[in-house]
């Protein structure tokens, strides 16, 4: 009788971490939200949304690369130091133009990209050593190409930075076409395909012929455009280049967007909306704490508690 009564307890247990991974991040963004809606002031004006929109644009655009990553059981910890050098190479090269300054950022990115993705697909080297030795040198570089904070006063830059199409600020459109465009890949394309299965099985991939050095490749080079254009949009909206502290922890915000999300660090899927729901889901949290004036560094307490929940959930649901 006793095994019977724990066969149930234990289905119930499986059911609830199954429910919570695939829709406990919809739960606590709505149950934030009404927290919000009914003890913080002001939380339904225009303004405020318009803020937390744009404000959470880079760790969107950032964490769909980081999702691709972590799609194929890889890590990107190089991604905060990319935001930086994307912001130093763009103000080093207004002088060109805009377009010209912002296609050298997105080179950038997608050179660090292709450095950290040659280290793990063709040297073999982990992709967390690999990616944060870029973290430190790129971080490292960017400060020796813009020791400080430089202003700029290139317009068509400062536009993409704070105009706005039918209301909506520009960057919080990009983001949105960077969502779209992500989730066709994975959803749609043999590409996207093959990232799955690479971290699904990545042995098993390379005995069935896939191109498995190429696909990480592509991925890392991927996530490091994603984070120049985060740079790059950040860059643009404060109408100053601060690689010293831009994108500082953007990794951490980015992983940490990507497991609530319900893509498990063991890899093998990939939950594009889930990942910006995450996201959403850090911004909201950050500035609930700011709002009721508690600081900063709960977040980050909060953010450590979420992420070993969301992995526990991933173990335990692995087991079944």
């Amino acid at each position: 009788m006793a095994e019977v009564a724990a066969k149930p307890s234990r289905l119930d247990r499986e059911r609830v971490i199954a429910w919570l991974q695939e829709y406990g991040v919809y739960a606590a963004v709505l149950a934030l939200l009404l927290f919000n809606i009914l003890f913080t002031p002001n939380f339904l004006d225009v303004g405020n949304f318009r803020t937390q929109l744009v404000q959470v644009t880079p760790i969107v655009i950032v964490s769909l690369g980081m999702a691709l990553v972590i799609g194929t059981e890889g890590i990107d910890l190089s991604v905060g130091s990319v935001m930086a050098l994307a912001a130093a190479v763009v103000v080093l090269y207004l002088g060109y133009g805009a377009l010209p300054a912002i296609a050298m950022a997105l080179l950038a990115g997608a050179v660090v990209g292709a450095a950290g993705g040659s280290l793990v697909a063709y040297v073999g080297v982990q992709p967390i050593v690999a990616t944060l030795a870029l973290l430190v040198g790129v971080r490292g570089l960017a400060n020796v190409l813009v020791p400080q904070l430089r202003e700029f006063r290139n317009p068509d830059l400062i536009a993409l930075g704070g105009s706005s199409i039918a209301g909506i600020p520009v960057i919080v459109i990009v983001a949105a076409v960077l969502t779209l465009a992500v989730a066709f890949v994975v959803r749609r394309t043999t590409f996207g395909r093959h990232v799955v299965a690479i971290g699904g099985n990545r042995a098993a991939s390379e005995l069935s012929g896939l191109p498995v050095k190429r696909v990480l490749l592509i991925v890392y080079v991927i996530s490091g455009v994603l984070a120049a254009i985060a740079g790059v949009l950040a860059t643009a909206r404060l109408q100053a280049s601060d690689p010293t502290s831009l994108g500082l922890y953007m990794e951490l915000s980015a992983i940490t967007a990507v497991v609530v999300g319900g893509t498990p660090l063991t890899g093998g899927r990939i939950r594009v909306l889930g990942t910006v729901m995450g996201a959403l889901l850090m911004q909201l949290l950050s500035a609930t704490l700011i709002k009721h004036n508690l600081p900063q560094s709960w977040t980050q307490m909060v953010q450590a508690a979420i992420i070993l929940a969301a992995v526990y959930a991933t173990r335990e649901r692995g087991k079944r």
